[in-house]
């Protein structure tokens, strides 16, 4: 429709009134739908997806529990950077909050403020931060970035599924067009304009039926009715509903199924995360106590070789000992001196591994770790060397056998075992029947066999039922009205000729369910596999503990008994210098066995699926007598 300027303007004739009104109404309201600020999209983004993960979370793991993306701007890793002094490349290193904006940023409140528990941790210039497990536990669940970017997976996911959902909700369309066009060629210029709008709706449902109707309006010529007899309004409606091809609630809701399942897949791979997570921190932390255990106990030892390199050069220039003697001594005293910078040295490598991979704070942020953690797996260390020395001690008053007696082997046995030292076969089980990974796995089969039917059903020929009817304003008075208008059916079909892509990805996707078959067998054995060997290790590893703690009793009386006999000159300062090493060693060995068992005990909790992680980090750890009760 086109409409004339004159030298007075536009010229209008009356209006069709209320009806008039009413489209109006309608395209404002439509328009003022679509003009939300990016803050209110994402506000509202945010809002559909934390109700999505909230629904997903008691179905995926029987409960829900706080879940946010969103990283307060108080970070323990900003802190740590500003009142330690630490050097930065850029504002990136603080934070998405500190980002200079780039020309034309669409949200002036992004990223939004929030406070982090960090804060409460006090952080002071020059002065190291001293963390113990449970800090340890925490600060890493707020600051590592993988923890992070699993978490924004979970996200990712869960707003994927709302776009699935959209595909099944009434989808609102509406705009306008404008053309002005001005022609000078005639005597008068003339100037036209096409001014028109539409507004439509449009709904697929899960049968596949897909329903469209939309609006088209000459908006000049409904405002002015500049002396025509028709509204300019169109009204068009179309149906369409697959018959062969594509039909079928399974096949036109699949994208939909899968990704709630990928929602689910997400959430367990997330708890799974955290459980991983824990332990390694738990690890990592143990790993860095026992450095430190071993730099004191190097300490002490390089104290010791000094002292007996004095002592031996006074026995040298005093004629009690050789020359030679005392130029071992001297060795050895050098020899202790590069351990303890070797131990010195080596704890510093892994307290940096330890901030930075772990807790993901700045490598070069003054931080200790609390030695008071490793006292409990001490006092556990010293019950063992006080038992070895009580058997030591009885073991000397008993019967020596003849050196020609049969030696009987005795293997070890489940009197002193810890709680987590439980059957195998019970064990195996209770892996099989909650670890997470292997549910996700059993699922992937099941997409895939969704997937085979999918790829099957394309195979077939496409036969599509369609419909559309037109109505058109053609009344004289005015006014519109449906008793008449332009009504179409369609049945298309495709016959199954070409279906070379498709009959390829059908065959793939067989292949892809034989994957994911093998995946779970795979998975399985290694499953079995890693419990297995936990079991051993927690068994080796309370053998090698009892086995260290009695070899520390014995390098212990044999320093002393070296100590004594050197100074009666009955053995060589060698004896000495060597026996000293041996409890060093023996030391060590003895922290290691520690914390191996310790570890040993959170990894088959972690390979069961049956450590349970709080929502600050922390972990609970099971009760096997209760697990092994209701097997």
């Amino acid at each position: 429709m086109k409409r004339h300027f004159s030298q007075t303007g536009l010229q209008t004739v009356g209006s069709n009134g209320c009806f008039v009104s009413v489209i109006l109404l309608a395209c404002v309201a439509l328009a003022l739908c679509g003009c939300r600020t990016p803050t209110k999209h994402r506000e509202k983004a945010d809002e559909v997806a934390y109700n999505i993960i909230e629904k997903k979370q008691q179905e995926a793991v029987g409960k829900t529990e706080p879940f946010s993306i969103e990283r307060p701007s108080d970070t323990l890793r900003r802190r740590l950077i500003e009142e330690q002094g630490l050097p930065i490349s850029s504002e990136a290193s603080l934070g998405t909050d500190k980002l200079k904006p780039v020309a034309h940023w669409p949200e002036e409140s992004y990223p939004p403020d929030g406070s982090s528990p960090d804060a409460n941790i006090p952080v002071e210039p020059n002065r190291p931060l001293k963390l113990s497990l449970i800090d340890a536990l925490q600060i890493g669940a707020r600051n590592n970035p993988d923890y992070q970017s699993r978490k924004e997976d979970v996200f990712r996911a869960a707003l994927d599924l709302d776009m699935a959902e959209n595909t099944f909700r009434n989808i609102f369309t509406a705009g306008t067009d404008s053309t002005i066009q001005t022609d000078t060629t005639g005597q008068d210029p003339v100037t036209t304009l096409d001014n028109s709008g539409s507004a439509g709706v449009s709904r697929k449902f899960k049968n596949g039926l897909t329903v469209s109707s939309a609006i088209a309006v000459d908006l000049l010529q409904l405002l002015t009715q500049g002396g025509a007899s028709t509204l300019g309004l169109n009204v068009d409606t179309s149906v369409s509903l697959p018959l062969l091809r594509g039909a079928g609630r399974h096949i036109v809701m699949e994208p939909l199924t899968q990704a709630e399942r990928n929602v689910i897949y997400r959430l367990w791979d997330f708890e799974r995360y955290k459980r991983t997570f824990a332990v390694s921190v738990a690890q990592q932390y143990y790993g860095v106590l026992g450095d430190m255990d071993s730099l004191k106990n190097a300490r002490e030892n390089y104290g010791s070789a000094i002292r007996s390199a004095r002592w031996s050069r006074r026995q040298g220039d005093a004629g009690r000992i050789s020359e030679i003697q005392v130029d071992q001594a001297v060795t050895s005293e050098l020899s202790a001196r590069s351990n303890w910078i070797r131990a010195e040295e080596q704890l510093k490598r892994s307290l940096d591994s330890f901030k930075t991979s772990i807790l993901g704070l700045p490598t070069d942020a003054l931080i200790e770790l609390d030695p008071n953690d490793m006292v409990q797996l001490r006092q556990r260390a010293e019950e063992y060397v006080k038992m070895m020395k009580e058997a030591s001690r009885s073991g000397t008053a008993a019967e020596v056998p003849p050196a020609d007696a049969n030696a009987v082997l005795v293997p070890p046995n489940k009197e002193e075992a810890g709680p987590y030292e439980i059957d195998e076969e019970v064990a195996v089980k209770l892996a099989i029947e909650n670890r997470l990974d292997l549910w996700a796995a059993n699922g992937a089969v099941y997409d895939a066999q969704r997937q085979v039917v999918v790829r099957a059903d394309a195979l077939r020929a496409g036969l599509n039922l369609g419909g559309s009817a037109r109505f058109v304003d053609n009344d004289t008075d005015g006014a519109l009205s449906f008793d008449g208008g332009t009504y179409s059916a369609l049945l298309s079909l495709d016959l199954p000729i070409e279906r070379t892509r498709e009959r390829n990805d059908y065959r793939k996707s067989l292949i892809d369910l034989e994957r994911a078959t093998r995946s779970v067998q795979d998975l399985e054995d290694q499953i079995k596999l890693a419990i297995r060997n936990e079991l051993r290790t927690l068994l080796e590893s309370r053998e090698g503990l009892k086995i260290q703690a009695q070899s520390v009793v014995v390098a212990e009386k044999r320093v002393e008994s070296a100590r004594l006999f050197l100074e009666a000159g009955r053995v060589q300062i060698r004896d000495l210098l060597d026996a000293l090493d041996a409890l060093l060693r023996a030391r060590n060995q003895l922290t290691g066995a520690v914390v191996s068992y310790r570890t040993a005990e959170l990894q088959i909790q972690r390979d069961l699926d049956l450590l349970t992680i709080t929502k600050e980090g922390l972990w609970q750890e099971f009760s096997p007598g209760e697990l092994k009760n209701g097997i």
